[in-house]
């Protein structure tokens, strides 16, 4: 058996232990080692008997031929690994004569199996009990200056700066702690951008810190990490005595790579929860190339648009399954078109956005975004195209209408009879038709962004707005606003069911197949449910995600909705007034009138921004059910994608198809896919997302630097706000003051509101329509006044309060408040249980 390996010998033997081979590694790389070999562990077996004495005598005298000093030196299984380094556990010794390197190789054979290493590999998780260390030799370097070195900055995180301390003679004073070191930090380029002198003297010039630093970056650039080195000058060099990575920088994010700040205040109604690739990379794509549209009918350039085609293609990021907004993205793309800083503030309150960008930031992007540095004929083109889409938008809004309605005819022939080459050119004439033409609800967004957001600003300045709830008032009762009908048509239904109680008691508890046939004996009721999901049925809680089941896929949600209104309907004690749309329009129109009285122009100005917002939020919602319909139809599409791929043994299961991208769905129809195996590929993504299910969701807002998926824990730096106190405030969006005991609800397809109560959550989206006729009022921790939760709210006279602090940490299900709507104050009072069951509301 060989005890003593040399360094080719040691590269790739485990019994080598894990300095020796990193030597081995460096010097094999040219780096400047000093001539060692290494004691193999296999030989502690053994212990020093005249065998390995003899072995280790002829390779010391071989190292060292005139009795020169040497170093004796740990080199453990687990040392100087990626993970655990185990600086400073084990024995090394420095100046040892020749004939007491078998004392000093005892000594760290021993020093291997301390109670302190025990508790060390305990700490870290590592298993088992320690394995012997292997004993490295090495010829001594009588040096005038040495210490450590780290091709990166192990403290701060900085990729990009080399740190190198040094001190007088030896550096075991150094490692040991026992004295301060003169320490020098270094760029990529060479220069030294600080330093720290502790000894008194200079121990290095500025040159030999630079060529320290380049040590340290040649190891990493060898090994493939940041690298911690030992180092030591003598008379002739610099020497390279050991290697190891920096583990600390496995977790931590560099702070001066690319800022990235990821908020979901707006996206999370859409898309919460954790959300699957087949409906992220749908999204991702729909995102570009919208905006990108978007930017083109504003007038911006095409050379502009190309220029940010990076900008374009992440807008959007997915963070342990959620979708995130990647915000200062969002930001850029509005910089491109004029009245940036204003329309910024407008942007945030459309998105629910609690923390306006920093002014530094803001300047930054409008620099870079280009309003500023545009010449005359690019700020005309984007001017003029502003206006022309204002007055062009109503013509072009009725003729998306008729484009999506020839676009979503009824397929023939139908989509489950089709072959998977005819289901990928469905979708791809759709995405053509409409997805890559969805211009009249990306114009009407914007200007529904830019009059409301002005709207608010004159009624605050004009008309003496302190709350910022005027204009909510001014824009309810619309009419015309399709995202209130599901309300009134629930309303009709639960009226209809009162009248059967046989069918009213089943739609509270009965199976679904017994429901069914109590509706086939109540022809009125079956034809107002009827056309409510004809109309209705994609319309669902997470509609937009292609893995939520629909109405048409399960109605058994909306048929307890109908209960449990139908439940309250019947109960006239427990029913509340509410305030209509029309009415809260009409007393804001008066507030207004009488501040506008005698300013002439101010009236003129103000009713034309008045007009202009009515119709863009009113048509801002009805689009949306637009888009859902279209959501609808490529959910049925990829479904049925899937099924055709199980049916072949492509998949496991036909809903695996939601694990798989976009296009690498339409890949392996085309046969220009990576890879065939999508069952591997969807089955490591779903253990994947099933991870992220059960993980803790990364907050609604927080910051990154470089690549977002390593070195971050996705919290906000900011402490959040606390549970304790009893009062709460928001954004109030509905008025109206009510006092009642809540309710915290999650899903709302299988929450029972036939008591009613205060409907808290953390988001809403436009599903939950079917629980809000049954809520004696509405708090939401997320969302703006443009949130489907506010808009709702004010057409059923249903007092809100939106954008609420930790409201779901801080309520729990029976507490009792009081709120109002027009202020967004929210107080928990003390009683803990209403008394009498109904509830107090008044305007």
């Amino acid at each position: 058996m060989r005890y003593i390996l040399t360094p080719r010998e040691a590269l790739g033997s485990p019994a080598a232990g894990g300095k020796a081979r990193a030597l081995a590694a460096a010097e094999r790389a040219g780096l400047p080692v000093p001539a060692w070999f290494v004691l193999s562990s296999d030989a502690h077996g053994h212990t020093l008997t005249p065998e390995v004495r003899a072995h280790l005598s002829s390779a010391v005298s071989q190292l060292s031929p005139n009795d020169e000093q040497v170093a004796v030196r740990s080199s453990a299984s687990d040392e100087d690994g990626v993970e655990h380094s185990f600086a400073g556990q084990l024995e090394s010794f420095l100046g040892v004569r020749p004939a007491d390197v078998p004392e000093k190789v005892m000594a760290v054979w021993q020093s291997g199996f301390t109670d302190r290493i025990v508790a060390y590999r305990r700490e870290h998780g590592l298993p088992g009990a320690p394995r012997p260390p292997a004993v490295l030799v090495q010829r001594m370097v009588h040096a005038r200056a040495a210490g450590v070195a780290f091709s990166a900055d192990p403290v701060s995180g900085r990729r990009g700066v080399a740190v190198v301390s040094a001190v007088g003679g030896l550096g075991d004073a150094l490692v040991s702690g026992a004295a301060d070191a003169d320490t020098w930090l270094v760029d990529r380029r060479g220069a030294i951008v600080d330093r720290r002198t502790a000894s008194g003297r200079r121990t290095l010039s500025d040159e030999e810190v630079r060529e320290v630093a380049a040590l340290a970056r040649r190891a990493e650039r060898h090994f493939g990490r940041p690298q911690d080195i030992e180092w030591a000058i003598d008379a002739q060099r610099i020497w390279l005595l050991q290697s190891r990575p920096i583990t600390s920088l496995t977790s931590r994010s560099d702070p001066d790579a690319t800022l990235t700040i990821w908020d979901n205040s707006n996206i999370v109604e859409s898309y919460s929860g954790v959300t699957t690739p087949l409906t992220f990379s749908f999204a991702r794509e729909i995102y570009q190339h919208v905006y990108e549209q978007f930017c083109r009918l504003m007038g911006v350039p095409e050379r502009v648009i190309a220029a940010r085609e990076d900008v374009f293609r992440n807008m959007l990021g997915l963070v342990r399954g959620r979708l995130y907004y990647n915000l200062l993205n969002w930001y850029r793309v509005l910089a491109l078109l004029p009245g940036y800083q204003v329309n910024r503030r407008f942007m945030e309150q459309m998105m629910g956005v609690k923390e306006p960008l920093p002014d530094v930031l803001s300047e930054e992007i409008s620099r870079g975004g280009g309003n500023r540095l545009l010449d005359a004929v690019h700020l005309g083109r984007t001017l003029v195209g502003l206006v022309g889409n204002h007055f062009t938008l109503r013509r072009r809004v009725l003729a998306f209408y008729d484009r999506l309605n020839d676009a979503l005819a009824r397929p023939d022939p139908p989509l489950e009879d089709r072959r998977p080459d005819e289901l990928v050119a469905h979708y791809r004439d759709l995405r053509k038709r409409l997805l890559l033409a969805w211009d009249a609800p990306l114009v009407n967004d914007f200007f529904a962004m830019m009059f409301y957001g002005v709207l608010r600003r004159l009624a605050g300045t004009w008309c003496g707005d302190r709350e910022g709830a005027l204009q909510n008032d001014l824009i309810a009762g619309e009419g015309g606003m399709v995202s209130a009908e599901p309300a009134l048509r629930l309303r009709r239904l639960a009226t209809l069911a009162v009248t059967d109680p046989a069918l009213l008691q089943a739609l509270t508890s009965s199976p679904g197949d017994e429901i069914g046939v109590a509706i086939e004996r109540v022809p009125a009721f079956k034809q107002e449910y009827r056309a409510y999901l004809d109309k209705f049925g994609e319309r669902t809680v997470n509609e937009l995600k292609l893995e939520s089941a629909t109405l048409h896929d399960d109605p058994l949600p909306l048929l307890r909705a109908i209960g449990a209104l139908g439940a309250q309907l019947s109960n006239p004690a427990a029913a509340a007034a509410t305030v209509s749309g029309e009415r809260l329009r009409a007393d804001a129109r008066a507030k207004t009138d009488r501040a506008l009285a005698g300013h002439p122009l101010r009236r003129l100005v103000f009713n034309w921004v008045l007009r202009h917002a009515r119709t863009r939020v009113r048509d801002r919602e009805n689009l949306r059910l637009e888009r859902t319909r279209l959501f609808g139809r490529v959910r049925r599409i990829f479904l049925e994608l899937g099924r055709r791929l199980h049916a072949v043994n492509v998949l496991d299961d036909p809903r695996d198809v939601l694990y798989l991208e976009v296009d690498e769905i339409l890949a392996f129809v085309d046969g220009r896919a990576t890879t065939a195996d999508l069952r591997g590929l969807a089955a490591v993504r779903r253990a994947e997302f099933s991870r992220y299910e059960r993980e803790p969701a990364p907050d609604d807002r927080f910051e990154t630097r470089g690549p977002l998926y390593y070195g971050h824990d996705f919290r906000r730096a900011a402490p959040v706000a606390s549970d304790a106190g009893d009062e709460r405030r928001g954004l109030g969006c509905s008025p109206g003051i009510v006092r009642g005991a809540v309710r915290v609800v999650v899903d709302p397809t299988s929450v029972d509101l036939q008591q009613r109560s205060i409907l808290v959550a953390e988001h809403t989206d436009p599903g939950w329509i079917m629980i809000f006729p049954a809520a004696l009022g509405v708090l939401v921790e997320r969302g703006s006044l443009l949130s489907h939760a506010a808009i709702v709210a004010r057409e059923l006279g249903i007092p809100a309060v939106v954008s609420i602090p930790g409201l779901t940490r801080w309520l729990r299900d029976g507490d009792v408040v009081e709120f109002d709507g027009s202020t967004g104050v929210v107080r928990r009072v003390a009683e803990t249980t209403l008394k009498g069951g109904p509830t107090e509301q008044h305007a």
